[in-house]
């Protein structure tokens, strides 16, 4: 803990973990090897009966273990990560994860440097494949074309320039954000838990206002996470399906509630027709169609039960 307010200029860092300790080594490694030291680290452990005390006192930075005896989730884990390095006086906030790191020890300056010459609220890094760092952890659409690939999408001609992707951002993998811009658009919904908790705050953030982007010469390693989505059309169109059915209930529990929010309803609309052609053409699977009606119908009335 700190003894009282951090001095001005300064970037905490927050990172939300679970059960893995082992992992999160790695991300408190990269974090204390940043170039542009972080002035305080908040590690939120969702699961202290299998604790990471001992990995968060081994980081060599001045932290804070937050322990919470309820499982909070990603979105209330970062929630009350963000919210205790704001009453900490931090000025920028960094987010990590325990599953992820920089990709290298200038990524948090890079991301500062960007943000401030370019008055941006926040930014984020390219997310990449750790087991093969060209390979883009989600997909990244630049313009009209999606890519999948880092060396493609900074080759892109004539789609922007070659230092930041306005508009777009991975919030939960290395972001920084302006303490202010939280003042805007609050901090993560606790409702969600997790699965679209990053969209909906995203939604947030574009309907603000800010200015925000993906600066594309900042990396963060993380898993591959696009094999839950599922081809279809010749690939010409993808839909989200995983494969473990707690991460099925709130992606589209929560996929529910967000399409039915100010800036995404025009997405929504393309949802019933895209599904249906997934489950009933492409699965044929009626009876996950019917659950998929029923989550999202769920997540529309706002009943943000836990998964059963």
């Amino acid at each position: 803990m700190t003894a009282g307010p951090l001095p001005p200029g300064s970037v905490v860092g927050v990172v939300v973990t679970r059960h893995r300790a082992d992992m999160l080594v790695d991300s408190l490694t990269a974090l204390a090897k940043q170039s542009h030291p972080l002035a305080h680290l908040i590690v939120v452990d969702n699961g202290p009966d299998q604790p990471a005390r001992d990995a968060v006192d081994a980081c060599p930075l001045p932290t804070t273990w937050l322990p919470s005896w309820r499982n909070l989730g990603g979105a209330g884990g970062f929630a009350l990560g963000m919210l205790h390095a704001l009453a900490l006086g931090a000025d920028w906030i960094f987010l990590a994860d325990d599953d992820g790191h920089a990709a290298d020890e200038n990524t948090l300056a890079t991301l500062l440097d960007v943000a401030r010459r370019r008055d941006l609220a926040a930014v984020s890094p390219v997310v990449v494949d750790k087991a093969d760092p060209d390979r883009l952890a989600f997909p990244l659409r630049r313009g009209l074309t999606w890519h999948r690939t880092r060396s493609a999408l900074l080759s892109a001609d004539g789609e922007g320039d070659d230092e930041l992707l306005p508009g777009i951002a991975s919030f939960f993998n290395g972001a920084l954000f302006r303490a202010s811009t939280l003042e805007v658009v609050g901090v993560p919904d606790l409702r969600l838990f997790v699965r679209g908790d990053e969209v909906e705050l995203h939604r947030r953030m574009r309907r603000s206002g800010l200015p925000f982007g993906t600066a594309l010469r900042a990396g963060y390693l993380h898993p591959y996470g696009s094999d839950e989505f599922k081809p279809m059309l010749g690939g010409r169109l993808h839909a989200q399906d995983p494969g473990d059915p707690v991460k099925r209930y709130y992606t589209y529990r929560n996929r529910g509630y967000l399409m039915a929010q100010p800036g995404m309803r025009r997405i929504g609309l393309l949802e019933l027709p895209r599904f249906a052609w997934y489950f009933l053409v492409t699965k044929r699977d009626p009876r996950a169609f019917r659950d998929w009606l029923t989550l999202l119908k769920q997540g529309r009335d706002e009943r943000f039960h836990r998964a059963p």
